[in-house]
Protein backbone atom coordinates (compact mmCIF):
# COMPACT_ATOMS: atom_id res chain seq x y z
CA UNK A 1 0.00 0.00 0.00
CA UNK A 2 2.82 2.38 0.86
CA UNK A 3 4.61 1.62 -2.41
CA UNK A 4 1.49 2.37 -4.45
CA UNK A 5 1.03 5.67 -2.64
CA UNK A 6 4.65 6.68 -3.27
CA UNK A 7 4.33 5.75 -6.95
CA UNK A 8 1.20 7.87 -7.36
CA UNK A 9 2.73 10.79 -5.44
CA UNK A 10 5.90 10.74 -7.53
CA UNK A 11 3.85 10.55 -10.75
CA UNK A 12 1.83 13.62 -9.80
CA UNK A 13 5.06 15.38 -8.87
CA UNK A 14 6.51 14.73 -12.33
CA UNK A 15 3.38 16.09 -13.95
CA UNK A 16 3.52 19.21 -11.83
CA UNK A 17 7.13 19.80 -12.85
CA UNK A 18 6.16 20.03 -16.50
CA UNK A 19 8.10 17.14 -17.90
CA UNK A 20 6.57 17.66 -21.36
CA UNK A 21 8.84 20.69 -22.13
CA UNK A 22 5.98 22.77 -23.59
CA UNK A 23 5.65 24.90 -20.46
CA UNK A 24 9.44 25.23 -20.21
CA UNK A 25 9.71 26.28 -23.84
CA UNK A 26 6.90 28.79 -23.38
CA UNK A 27 8.67 30.26 -20.34
CA UNK A 28 11.92 30.62 -22.29
CA UNK A 29 10.06 32.39 -25.12
CA UNK A 30 8.44 34.83 -22.66
CA UNK A 31 11.84 35.53 -21.12
CA UNK A 32 13.43 36.14 -24.52
CA UNK A 33 10.62 38.43 -25.64
CA UNK A 34 10.83 40.43 -22.43
CA UNK A 35 14.59 40.90 -22.86
CA UNK A 36 14.25 42.00 -26.49
CA UNK A 37 11.61 44.59 -25.63
CA UNK A 38 13.67 46.12 -22.79
CA UNK A 39 15.75 49.14 -23.74
CA UNK A 40 19.45 48.44 -23.99
CA UNK A 41 21.71 50.12 -21.42
CA UNK A 42 25.02 51.53 -22.50
CA UNK A 43 28.18 50.93 -20.52
CA UNK A 44 28.11 54.44 -19.01
CA UNK A 45 24.73 53.87 -17.39
CA UNK A 46 25.89 50.56 -15.98
CA UNK A 47 29.07 52.14 -14.64
CA UNK A 48 27.11 54.96 -13.01
CA UNK A 49 24.72 52.55 -11.34
CA UNK A 50 27.65 50.49 -10.13
CA UNK A 51 29.38 53.56 -8.70
CA UNK A 52 26.22 54.67 -6.89
CA UNK A 53 25.83 51.21 -5.38
CA UNK A 54 29.39 51.34 -3.98
CA UNK A 55 29.02 54.77 -2.33
CA UNK A 56 28.80 54.75 1.45
CA UNK A 57 25.45 55.65 2.94
CA UNK A 58 25.80 59.03 4.63
CA UNK A 59 23.39 60.44 7.20
CA UNK A 60 22.40 63.83 5.80
CA UNK A 61 19.57 64.60 8.18
CA UNK A 62 19.18 68.26 9.03
CA UNK A 63 20.03 67.68 12.67
CA UNK A 64 23.41 66.13 11.93
CA UNK A 65 24.87 68.18 9.05
CA UNK A 66 27.63 70.48 10.23
CA UNK A 67 27.40 69.50 13.89
CA UNK A 68 30.33 67.11 14.07
CA UNK A 69 33.59 68.50 15.41
CA UNK A 70 35.85 69.36 12.50
CA UNK A 71 39.30 69.49 14.05
CA UNK A 72 41.74 71.35 16.24
CA UNK A 73 41.08 72.56 19.77
CA UNK A 74 37.42 73.11 18.98
CA UNK A 75 36.97 69.43 18.17
CA UNK A 76 38.70 68.38 21.40
CA UNK A 77 36.40 70.62 23.45
CA UNK A 78 33.32 69.34 21.62
CA UNK A 79 34.29 65.72 22.25
CA UNK A 80 34.90 66.43 25.93
CA UNK A 81 31.48 68.04 26.21
CA UNK A 82 29.80 65.12 24.46
CA UNK A 83 31.21 62.83 27.13
CA UNK A 84 30.12 65.03 30.04
CA UNK A 85 26.80 66.04 31.58
CA UNK A 86 26.78 69.56 30.04
CA UNK A 87 23.74 68.83 27.87
CA UNK A 88 21.59 68.21 30.94
CA UNK A 89 21.61 71.97 31.68
CA UNK A 90 22.83 73.70 28.49
CA UNK A 91 21.95 73.80 24.80
CA UNK A 92 23.81 75.47 21.97
CA UNK A 93 21.16 77.97 20.87
CA UNK A 94 18.74 78.25 23.77
CA UNK A 95 18.54 78.58 27.54
CA UNK A 96 17.59 75.37 29.30
CA UNK A 97 18.53 75.49 33.00
CA UNK A 98 21.74 77.39 32.32
CA UNK A 99 22.49 79.79 29.46
CA UNK A 100 22.93 78.62 25.88
CA UNK A 101 26.49 78.25 24.63
CA UNK A 102 26.06 80.99 22.03
CA UNK A 103 24.79 83.35 24.72
CA UNK A 104 27.95 82.66 26.75
CA UNK A 105 30.11 83.21 23.67
CA UNK A 106 28.38 86.55 23.02
CA UNK A 107 29.03 87.72 26.59
CA UNK A 108 32.71 86.71 26.88
CA UNK A 109 35.44 87.42 24.31
CA UNK A 110 37.79 84.48 23.68
CA UNK A 111 40.73 85.87 25.66
CA UNK A 112 43.16 83.79 27.71
CA UNK A 113 41.88 85.42 30.91
CA UNK A 114 38.24 84.61 30.11
CA UNK A 115 39.10 81.03 29.14
CA UNK A 116 40.91 80.50 32.46
CA UNK A 117 38.13 82.18 34.46
CA UNK A 118 35.30 80.24 32.78
CA UNK A 119 37.19 76.94 33.07
CA UNK A 120 37.46 77.63 36.81
CA UNK A 121 33.68 78.19 36.96
CA UNK A 122 33.10 74.86 35.18
CA UNK A 123 35.28 73.08 37.75
CA UNK A 124 34.18 74.95 40.91
CA UNK A 125 30.61 75.84 39.95
CA UNK A 126 29.09 79.21 40.66
CA UNK A 127 25.98 81.30 41.10
CA UNK A 128 24.72 84.73 40.22
CA UNK A 129 26.13 85.43 36.74
CA UNK A 130 23.15 83.94 34.85
CA UNK A 131 20.39 83.91 37.47
CA UNK A 132 19.64 82.23 40.76
CA UNK A 133 20.18 78.61 39.68
CA UNK A 134 23.75 77.60 40.59
CA UNK A 135 26.20 76.02 38.18
CA UNK A 136 26.96 72.47 39.27
CA UNK A 137 30.67 71.98 40.08
CA UNK A 138 32.69 69.45 38.09
CA UNK A 139 35.73 68.79 40.29
CA UNK A 140 36.73 65.66 38.37
CA UNK A 141 37.59 67.77 35.29
CA UNK A 142 41.16 68.89 34.84
CA UNK A 143 41.92 72.55 34.22
CA UNK A 144 43.18 71.67 30.73
CA UNK A 145 39.98 69.83 29.78
CA UNK A 146 37.79 72.61 31.16
CA UNK A 147 39.78 75.14 29.11
CA UNK A 148 39.30 73.05 25.93
CA UNK A 149 35.56 72.98 26.62
CA UNK A 150 35.57 76.74 27.17
CA UNK A 151 37.43 77.33 23.89
CA UNK A 152 34.75 75.32 22.10
CA UNK A 153 31.94 77.32 23.70
CA UNK A 154 33.57 80.67 22.93
CA UNK A 155 34.14 79.61 19.30
CA UNK A 156 30.38 79.34 18.74
CA UNK A 157 29.83 83.06 18.11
Amino acid sequence: MKKAFLLLASGSFLLACGSDNTSTTKAKEDYTLADESAPAQDSTTGANLSAVARQPQVDTSVTKIGTAPTGGAVAVGAKLMEGSDCASCHRENEKLIGPGYREIAAKYPATAANITMLAGKIIKGGKGNWGEIPMTPHPALSQKDAEEMTRYILALK
